[in-house]
This record gives C-alpha cells, sequence and structure tokens, in this order.
C-alpha cells in the first residue's frame, strides 16, 4: 500500500492536539509531520486537516479517514499480539486491581493447570483501550462507557453490603449506628447508595475514615477499623474464612461485571478462559439466607 507510514502518522496526528504533540509522540521533527500529511492531502486531494487558533482540527473528511485509519492500525496491533502470545503461549489480561489482589489471583493457578497458559496479569480500573496496551482482554466493573468497538461478555450482577470484623460487630453491640464507615476515593457514593437502596437510616453525625483505595478499606475493615461496604467478590474468601462478616447481607448495587474482548473470533486460548472465567464468577453471587453466626 502507498504511503502506508504517511497514513500512520497522518492517525496519531488525529489523536493529537497539534502536530507538535504528535511528533513528540513519534519522535520525529514537527516539519516531518507536515511533510507526510501534505503528501497524503496530495495523494488523496483531500483536506484533511485545518488550523483552529493553536491547534490542527480534523476536516469532515479528515475524520472520515481516521475513523478507518484507527481500525486499521488497531487491528495491526492486535495481530502483532496475537502472534507475540502464539510464540510466548500467554495471554494478557488487565483486572481492577482489588478484584485482582482479592479474587482472581488466587484462582489464577487453576486455570494455568488446567490449560497450559500463561497469565500476564496487569491492573487498572475503567475505560482501556486494549490494542494499544497490548492486551487480550479486560475485566471490569461497567461503571463507564465501553468502546463500541469491543465484545461485552456478561459476568454477573455486582452484590455489595456492610462487612466487618466479628470482634468490630461485638464491640458496636451489633449496632450500625455505633460504627465508623470506611469510605474509598474509588467509591466515594458505595454508602450513600447502600443506605438509600437498603433503606436503612444514615447515623448522623457518623464516625468517618477514609482511604485513596478500596483494597485498604477491605483490609481496614478486617483489622476491625470500622465497616465497608463490600462487593462480594472481592470480600467472598474472607467471609468464608470468617475473617468478615455481612449481618445485613447483601444486595445488587446496579452495576454488573464484565470482560471486554476484541471484536474478533477468539483463539481457542481465549475461549478456554472465557469459559473458565466465566465459569468462576457463577460462585459470585451470596447466599441470600446467609446470616453471620
Amino acid at each position: 500500500m502507498r504511503h502506508l507510514n504517511a497514513f500512520y502518522i497522518f492517525n496519531t496526528v488525529a489523536h493529537s492536539s497539534s502536530y507538535s504533540q504528535a511528533a513528540s509522540r513519534l519522535n520525529i521533527t514537527h516539519g516531518a509531520v507536515s511533510k507526510q500529511i501534505a503528501t497524503l492531502e496530495d495523494y488523496l486531494q483531500q483536506k484533511l486537516f485545518v488550523k483552529r487558533g493553536r491547534k490542527m482540527c480534523l476536516t469532515k473528511e479528515g475524520a472520515i479517514l481516521a475513523s478507518y485509519t484507527n481500525q486499521a492500525f488497531d487491528y495491526l496491533s492486535s495481530a502483532v499480539t496475537r502472534l507475540e502470545q502464539e510464540k510466548q503461549q500467554c495471554l494478557n489480561i488487565s483486572c481492577e486491581p482489588t478484584l485482582s489482589m482479592r479474587w482472581l489471583m488466587p484462582r489464577l493457578t487453576d486455570f494455568q493447570d488446567k490449560f497450559n497458559t500463561e497469565i500476564r496479569l496487569s491492573t487498572a480500573g475503567g475505560n482501556v483501550d486494549l490494542a494499544s496496551a497490548g492486551l487480550s482482554m479486560a475485566i471490569r466493573r461497567n461503571d463507564f462507557t465501553v468502546n463500541s468497538n469491543y465484545n461485552i461478555i456478561d459476568l454477573g450482577d455486582e452484590w455489595v453490603g456492610p462487612v466487618l470484623s466479628p470482634e468490630y460487630w461485638r464491640q458496636i453491640e451489633g449496632n450500625l449506628m455505633y460504627a465508623t464507615l470506611i469510605h474509598s476515593d474509588t467509591r466515594l457514593n458505595a454508602w450513600a447508595d447502600w443506605f438509600r437502596e437498603a433503606d436503612v437510616a444514615r447515623p448522623t453525625p457518623s464516625k468517618q475514615r477514609s482511604f485513596g483505595h478500596f483494597y485498604f478499606s477491605i483490609q481496614a475493615a478486617i483489622d476491625s477499623l470500622g465497616t465497608v461496604v463490600g462487593s462480594y467478590p472481592l470480600i467472598m474468601d474472607e467471609v468464608k474464612r470468617g475473617n468478615l462478616i455481612a449481618p445485613y447481607g447483601f444486595i445488587k448495587s446496579g452495576y454488573r461485571y464484565v470482560l471486554l474482548t476484541k471484536n474478533h473470533c477468539l483463539e481457542e486460548r481465549e475461549t478456554q478462559f472465557v469459559n473458565w472465567l466465566v465459569e468462576q464468577f457463577s460462585f459470585c453471587s451470596p447466599d441470600l439466607n446467609y446470616r453471620p453466626a
């Protein structure tokens, strides 16, 4: 294909605020970027960018082309990732940090033993660019708008409820009104949402304690520093061990856990992981008749 390098540079500029920013990303000069864009515009006989202030903005024709070049280079990146995985027999999976540490990692040995496939796990939450991150799939809570180019595989409802240590439950004499409410910066509305949905009166004033990450909030509850609204997969093992109890049970949060994959036919290893993950999540619904001992 003629001018493939120019198309690649165009795609980078289309996702940058200026030629200078694109040049920095590509590690080439501003002049080299301008020259390649001019070459492409001459080849296509179309104006692709227009300058507005300090920004280079796509024209209507440029926007149409960008939608296709973005897909094309995403597919190319996906192909390279798949070739690397074929060589290394591995899958690159992204998962939300606390879900990774509290739920997925303790179970990965089961998958690796069954299918002889290495899982390379990275942690992140929210939106994700699978292609640019070199990822096969991403496990997420669906609290953001998902890229329309991805397949969404449903894993199940998120169930939430206040959890605390048995010792702390005794300290507050089984009364939430005396409890310290633990918050996480990553789930700021967890308590407000739970009080509303569970139709439970909120203590006023209530004692508060905050942590920067959900993982620390759960650990604080285990250490009897208060009570936190826990998501069931993240605390289910600690409940089963008796380190945490859920005296108010669990309710649906309104969110779901999902697996995001690229929009292509899954290879055998990917299919094996999807099926295994769906099976594992099938055990992540709480016993609605649960009552702490």
